[in-house]
């Protein structure tokens, strides 16, 4: 890394390493912040041990020293805060902006706020007991007096910022303006249309609870909440996006998860530069994560509280975006989407097979259709209990393309089953399992090994609980039908370990992806294979270095 040095010996915007095992040569100069995060971009992987801390105390620094915001007074006058209003958010133009012009005791007021978020009981009552002031009572603190200690059930703030109020009335508040005062009041009453919680349709379980994330981000957190009772729980709010100023939520457990990773995850969340998020978590995922052209999910949603909870206890951070009913849980490894909460709501044993069998059908997602291909294509390489294997007889169309044919299928059939209305759904699956299926048999285009195995696929592929996953899978499959196709053995094997470098060299959040299999940690192939007994599953996983290792409460060496 490349450094400056003024001969002074004074620290010109770095930071410099001290108690380090790194060669004292490295640091005759102070790092810089952007020489950092360009060793963070380039090699993340020795970031990690030895100059992340020196990232984060950059980053402290920096931010310290950027400039605030502009404030934006309030208008003293209330026909300039009108005009305002007009100018800034389209008042007399947009029919949900309202703003009730009310005079108390000869004192003109304003409320602003959107038609379809206020509550009207609330505000309703707010205006009525505001007519019981006396005239030497009308200034912006004897309201906040007269609102606190008379109108129940409401959270009032002042703020004298124009821009603070506006991002706080169009988030749902209401914002009371008394003539020639200098602050608003702003008055929490907010009523955000949403639906019921409902069990995730991605995520059901035979046992369990039904309730699920929906998308009101308050709903959300507080579901959450209900099932982490721990003082330590936290929820930082924070605004993303220049128009939208979209809602996020980061939820972590205060003396569990790891400093180093809760500050890197600000750290790109507080980079985001776009004009909003009207696609919500993902649009998130995409300017936080820079994954490249990598198929493979590096963040994992989940629509079930109990999830989320679980994944907090173990140290990870949650982070909920409003208007969507899916919560990234960061960080995730590749075994983490092979995971599902059915499992755990089995006996070990039950959950051990269930576990098995889900990873069977991931196998075969993968490698099912390449195999018998290759077979296909090579018989001497079947062993003799595997004679069975291979086309019986000749079709019109190659194998590769039938292939090919058969994985753009599947996939329009579930493009259409999402598209197609539900009462029609089975009549739609009728007609292209059965009709589309045999007819192509019947007529020579495809053999019946084909339509076996690419069923048995497509199944292995809907097993995964990861959807993302699951689609990654498919690209994957697709590479090794060609590799094989074109170069037979020698592809086969080149794209498979191709994808195995790809992943152990993938890295979610500073975090190694493919662990516990690369690096190797035996108590967590252990815990991978075999689903562990609650009271035997003490410790937390060592790749979320998190604050106290162990899980079972009232021990003398927690950390």
């Amino acid at each position: 890394m490349a450094t400056m040095n003024n001969g002074s010996g004074k620290d010109e915007g770095g930071i410099k390493e001290t108690g380090s095992d790194v060669p004292s040569s490295v640091f005759r100069q102070p790092i810089k912040l952007d020489h950092l995060q360009q060793l963070e971009e380039e090699a993340p992987e020795v970031l990690h041990d030895r100059y992340e801390p020196l990232l984060i105390a950059a980053r402290k620094k920096a931010s310290s020293q950027e400039p605030k915001p502009e404030h934006v007074p309030i208008p003293d006058t209330i026909e300039g805060y009108i005009a305002k209003l007009e100018s800034d958010v389209g008042y007399m133009v947009s029919f949900d902006v309202v703003v009730r012009e009310m005079t108390f005791c000869n004192k003109k007021t304003a409320l602003f706020f959107m038609n379809g978020f206020a509550k009207d009981e609330i505000l309703t009552e707010v205006l009525t007991r505001l007519t019981y002031l006396e005239p030497g009572d009308l200034n912006a603190d004897a309201f906040l007096a007269f609102l606190h200690h008379y109108v129940p059930a409401i959270q009032v703030t002042q703020e004298s910022d124009w821009n603070n109020m506006v991002t706080n009335v169009l988030a749902g508040g209401s914002a009371l303006y008394v003539d020639g005062e200098p602050t608003v009041l702003l008055i929490d009453a907010k009523n955000f249309p949403a639906r019921g919680p409902e069990e995730p349709s991605l995520e059901r379980v035979v046992r369990g609870s039904r309730d699920g994330f929906v998308e009101t981000l308050l709903v959300n957190i507080t579901l959450v909440r209900r099932r982490l009772r721990d003082k330590h729980l936290r929820y930082e709010i924070v605004r993303v996006g220049e128009r939208t100023q979209t809602d996020l939520c980061i939820a972590y457990i205060d003396d569990i998860v790891d400093s180093q990773l809760l500050e890197a995850i600000r750290h790109k969340i507080s980079l985001v530069e776009l004009d909003g998020l009207p696609l919500a978590d993902k649009q998130l995922e995409e300017a936080t994560v820079k994954r490249g052209w990598s198929p493979f999910p590096l963040v994992r949603y989940s629509e079930r509280p109990d999830v989320v909870a679980a994944h907090l206890l173990e140290g990870h951070v949650a982070v909920f975006v409003d208007t969507t009913p899916s919560v990234m849980i960061l960080p995730t490894t590749f075994f983490d989407h092979v995971q599902h909460a059915e499992e755990n709501r089995q006996t070990p044993f039950i959950g051990t097979y269930l576990r098995w069998v889900r990873f069977l059908g991931v196998f075969a997602s993968l490698f099912l259709l390449p195999l018998w291909f290759l077979f296909t294509l090579k018989p001497e390489l079947k062993p003799a209990m595997l004679s069975f294997i291979g086309a019986e007889k000749a079709s019109k169309l190659p194998l590769i393309a039938q292939f090919l044919t058969a994985e753009v299928g599947v996939d329009l059939m579930r493009l259409a089953a999402v598209h197609t209305p539900a009462p029609l759904v089975a009549a739609m699956s009728i007609i292209s399992a059965i009709l589309i299926g045999d007819v192509a048999v019947k007529t020579g285009l495809f053999v019946n090994e084909v339509i076996l195995y690419m069923a048995v696929a497509a199944i292995g592929m809907y097993a995964t609980p990861s959807y993302e996953l699951g689609l990654a899978n498919r690209i994957v499959r697709l590479l090794l039908l060609i590799a094989v196709a074109i170069f037979k053995v020698p592809g086969f094997m080149l794209v498979t370990m191709g994808v195995i470098v790809m992943l152990a060299t993938e890295r979610s959040f500073n975090r190694p992806y493919f662990w516990p299999l690369i690096p190797f940690d035996l108590k967590g192939m252990q815990n991978l294979f075999i689903r562990p007994p609650v009271l035997q599953n003490r410790t937390r996983p060592n790749l979320l270095k998190p604050k106290q290792m162990d899980k079972m409460p009232n021990n003398d060496n927690p950390k």
